[in-house]
């Protein structure tokens, strides 16, 4: 079989970058250990809410971590818990959610807080609040019937 001069050359680069792209991603995967976060922490959807801190969901200051205040939300049929909450201006808040029931997301607008809430997972981010307002936080993922209508509000104050 006869190639071309440029069809030999293309076909070395595309190996080779396949090669390079398969390479970071094992001595990534595999060396620095970086995993997908919801292999991280899981949960009982069907005891959710008599498991700590999701029986006692909303904003709680915390000591000794790099971050002011954990704020616990728990999902469920067109419902986040709690359905409002207030956080003081400049305060880093690691948001600690889950789910009971289907999947939802979970996005606070005008963040980058975005998550995507799976029965049995617990999914966490970590944002810094410096701008006051309020918030929405949206189901972005399909749920049902009653999507449209789950929400709930943060509130960022002086």
């Amino acid at each position: 079989m006869h190639m071309h001069k440029f069809e030999k050359i293309w076909l070395i680069f595309g190996i080779g970058s396949l090669l390079v792209f398969l390479t970071v991603i094992g001595v990534s995967a595999f060396y620095l250990g970086n995993q997908p976060p919801s292999c991280l922490a899981v949960i009982d959807p069907e005891k959710v809410d008599t498991t700590a801190p999701f029986n006692e969901p909303g904003l709680k200051k915390v000591e000794g971590k790099e971050w002011d205040y954990e704020l616990v939300f728990v999902a469920s049929a067109f419902n986040y818990e709690p359905g409002e909450v207030q956080i003081p201006k400049g305060a880093k808040v690691k948001v600690i959610a889950t789910t009971k029931d289907v999947i939802h997301g979970f996005e606070v607008a005008g963040t980058n807080v975005n998550m995507m809430l799976e029965p049995g997972y617990i999914s966490e981010n970590v944002y810094n609040f410096n701008k006051t307002g309020e918030f929405l936080v949206l189901c972005n993922e399909y749920c049902g019937v009653g999507h449209h209508m789950m929400t709930s509000k943060i509130e960022v104050v002086e």
